[in-house]
């Protein structure tokens, strides 16, 4: 069984989780896996691949989510994933969204556990690379202790290398894609149950942990921990994880020197005509609780949607807040 180090992983979020997000993320912690937001396979197949895939090489280790049910066309995405160079290839069985539900892919998936596991069969025999699974503990009127198992089961036995789980139910009937996120209640004892009765596969778990510290907790009773909003809204905490969840010091000691290292990057990225919006938009919680953020927000949201904006804009909103140091009490 391939696997990479899942023990801290940031979560695949739609319209969130793109390059430009990866990148800072990088920036703030060497040790965390990346995860793309969701690509359906109809999209890498017949879409621009080098905008949809493209990624900086400082990324690694970054997994590659797709959204699909059609075995040629996931065994084929892998594929094509895998030449770009992504470490993994995830498949989306949790993502509630009616686009997806549509699609017949994302948490729908969930009841047809075995049409999931050929699908990872299939995606196994076309890749080297991990193949893993995202999911939910169950959908609508499913009993999450026998859906969760017929999944779990299901990949592991087709060869999926890890499984991460959302510990709380998808109502695709009844409930926005938005109110999935938090008003079916988190389960973390049926992810545990889960790691205790599959004790030779990695299961991470996903869902509501809003720190670090939350984060260590749930690391007694499973094999890794996926960050989601937490992680996007207030980037800060990624300061946390390589000292805290890994042992080892922080690509950099403070907020401040993540983004001087990240000038080299924007600058080369403006200079082939990506917008400074389409960088900085991901930065809004990188000094939550810091004084001065509500000015470094303003700065930003003010010029830096401006046409030709430059990186001056960056540098003078960064100026207008303290320094913000990689531990959590900081918050």
């Amino acid at each position: 069984m391939n696997s990479l180090d899942h023990k801290f992983a940031v979560a695949p979020m739609m319209d969130w989780t793109d390059r430009q997000c990866r990148v800072f993320h990088r920036h703030l912690t060497r040790r965390a896996l990346l995860y793309t937001e969701m690509l359906t396979t109809g999209a890498i197949l017949h879409g621009d691949r080098a905008r949809l895939l493209g990624f900086d090489a400082c990324e690694h280790p970054v997994a590659l989510q797709l959204g699909g049910s059609d075995l040629r066309d996931l065994a084929e995405a892998a594929k094509i994933g895998e030449e770009f160079g992504y470490d993994e290839i995830n498949l989306n069985v949790g993502c509630p969204s009616d686009r997806v539900k549509d699609g017949r892919f994302g948490a729908c998936l969930m009841a047809e556990p075995a049409l999931v596991a050929t699908c990872v069969a299939a995606m196994k025999r076309a890749v080297r690379v991990p193949v893993t699974v995202k999911c939910r503990i169950g959908i609508d009127d499913q009993d999450p202790e026998l859906a969760l198992d017929a999944l779990a089961r299901g990949v592991v036995e087709a060869g999926s290398d890890a499984l991460i789980v959302h510990a709380r139910k998808a109502w695709l009937n009844g409930l926005s894609p938005k109110e999935n996120r938090d008003i079916p209640p988190l389960d973390y004892d049926r992810v545990y149950r889960l790691k205790r009765a599959m004790p030779q596969v990695p299961i991470i778990i996903n869902g509501g942990i809003l720190s670090i510290d939350e984060a260590r907790a749930h690391l007694a009773h499973v094999d890794g921990v996926m960050l989601g909003r937490a992680a996007y809204q207030e980037p800060w905490r990624l300061l946390a994880v390589d000292p805290e969840i890994f042992g080892e010091a922080a690509p950099h000691a403070t907020m401040q020197g993540a983004f001087e290292a990240m000038m080299p990057y924007i600058e080369a990225q403006l200079a082939q005509g990506t917008r400074l919006h389409a960088i900085t938009r991901h930065f809004v919680g990188a000094f939550h609780a810091v004084p001065g953020a509500r000015a470094f927000r303003r700065h930003l949201a003010e010029n830096g949607v401006r046409a030709g904006a430059g990186i001056d804009v960056l540098r003078e909103a960064i100026a207008c807040v303290t320094q913000r140091v990689p531990v959590e009490a900081a918050a």
